[in-house]
């Protein structure tokens, strides 16, 4: 049995040299791909269209099978999440660690399988607004998680990495005096001691749009790559865009805590496309065209001159319609491709490629949708948009959107549609007590496009979501349960 163990250790060795050497790609553009959708596009179909665009990265936020099966033998490099509310398990108990590991990797890498190059550990756990009710949970989570890794045989393959938001770090006003928040210093240093011990990068999310949006004195050329009329002079070094200038200020807090040449990727960077008045396909295809530029002509920044970062995940993918709007409108419309997979803008991904294509085979509902009823008075119909709205998206109505400017009755009908689609164009969801009737005529307006669902059979509904999630943590309070018994 040892000897056979040996032998499967080596071949397994073997197989990801192999598999590395052929599949690296420099200097590519990667993606975010979030699932917070009810018309959930069919994961091979996903995956086909990032090996159509030539998309040779994937950043998940979880380590859903299905999506993880989809992936496997398309080549393309996959990082994995573990979320926020695991961290503290997994860093209490390295028996758990090593299932979760052998569940959610190993048994994926094979030949053939899916080639996992990261876990991300959490995802954005030092978040000012949690008040540090992660900070201690990571670092003991990362220990047990490279344990359980080398025991896999993946300890020198799979790196692991800890996305951070760029509040993690501060400055006073210029790049140069960069530093890690005050209660954090301790922390990072030993996180980013561990990183660079274990060949990962400083992995951070960049957003651009959010300084724009929130602030109104931020100047809007700044949060572009076309050069400013505001640029920030800071000694020798000039700032023209604000993603170099953020990108620099991590430069050098890491400096400053012993780790100034720290490999960094960039975990979430792009614009959305709706649900603000600076959210638009203009800006998004403005912003991400040149950021895609900046990277892969190797400029890099003033304090990192034509070092550009390890990789870039563009965020995202597609749209989720499911997504928390406290933040605001536009969190439901960060995708370069709408939710059924349909590109938004014309936009170039890498050195070589064409524009986006869209994805294909995507098997839509029948062409009809749900209008408000013209033959009958509206004056009750607040609490029916109210319902529809607190399910359905309906972010589009509101102030920055698409479909602010279709009138009342559009309004009414858009949310009536947004609901109807969401319930499978079930009859009596488009009943409203008689204010809402079916349409097969296009009610979509200029730039408002009135949707049609998505047909899937496998759980796109938000029922069949929480029961799909509830199954998740019955099986892990299982397995828990399990372990505890074992120890």
């Amino acid at each position: 049995m040892a000897a056979f163990q040996l032998v499967s250790a080596l071949v397994l060795s073997l197989f990801l040299q192999i598999q590395r050497s052929v599949l690296m790609v420099d200097g590519a553009i990667g993606v975010n791909w979030g699932t917070l959708s009810s018309h959930r596009l069919q994961p091979s179909i996903v995956v086909d269209l990032m090996k159509e665009n030539k998309i040779s990265k994937v950043k998940l936020f979880d380590a859903d099978p299905t999506v993880l099966r989809a992936l496997a033998g398309s080549g393309i490099q996959v990082m994995v999440g573990i979320p926020n509310d695991m961290l503290g398990i997994l860093g209490s108990s390295p028996a758990t660690s090593d299932l979760w590991v052998t569940q959610n990797v190993s048994r994926y890498m094979v030949k053939g399988g899916v080639d996992i190059r990261y876990i991300a550990v959490g995802n954005e756990p030092f978040l000012t607004s949690y008040q540090g009710q992660y900070q201690s949970l990571v670092l003991p989570a990362m220990l047990n998680l490279q344990q359980s890794l080398t025991k896999a045989n993946l300890g020198g393959y799979v790196k692991l990495v800890v996305p951070c938001n760029a509040d993690a770090y501060q400055s006073a006003t210029l790049p140069s005096q960069g530093t890690f928040r005050p209660e954090l210093t301790q922390i990072m240093t030993q996180l980013v001691s561990f990183l660079n011990s274990n060949g990962s990068p400083f992995v951070v999310n960049i957003y651009p749009f959010l300084s724009l949006y929130q602030s109104s004195d931020f100047p809007q050329d700044y949060a572009f790559f076309g050069g400013s009329s505001h640029p920030v002079v800071d000694g020798p070094s000039v700032y023209y865009n604000a993603f170099d200038g953020n990108f620099d200020t991590l430069v050098a807090a890491l400096t400053k805590i012993g780790f100034g040449q720290m490999p960094i990727a960039i975990g979430e960077v792009g614009w959305p496309t709706d649900g603000a008045a600076s959210a638009n396909l203009s800006a998004a295809r403005a912003f991400n065209q040149g950021l895609i530029s900046n990277v892969l002509n190797n400029k890099g920044t003033p304090l990192r001159p034509g070092v550009p970062p390890v990789d870039v995940y563009l965020f995202s993918l597609l749209d989720e319609e499911q997504k928390s709007v406290l933040p605001g409108n536009f969190e439901r419309h960060w995708g370069i491709f709408s939710f059924d997979g349909q590109a938004k803008y014309p936009l170039v991904i890498g050195l070589g490629n064409g524009r986006l294509k869209n994805a294909k085979n995507v098997q839509y509902l029948p062409s009809r949708w749900c209008v408000a009823n013209p033959s009958r008075d509206l004056d009750a119909v607040a609490n029916h948009m109210k319902l529809a709205c607190s399910v359905a998206d309906c972010t589009t109505l509101f102030y920055g959107g698409s479909c602010n400017a279709i009138g009342d009755k559009g309004n009414i009908s858009y949310a009536f549609n947004s609901y109807y689609q969401l319930q499978k164009q079930e009859a009596r969801s488009c009943d409203f007590d008689g204010l809402g009737m079916v349409t097969f005529l296009d009610p979509s307006i200029g730039d408002c496009r009135f949707l049609v669902g998505i047909s899937d059979s496998s759980c796109s509904c938000i029922g069949c979501g929480i029961f799909a999630g509830l199954w998740i943590m019955t099986l892990w309070v299982l397995m828990y349960l399990r372990v505890l018994g074992s120890l």
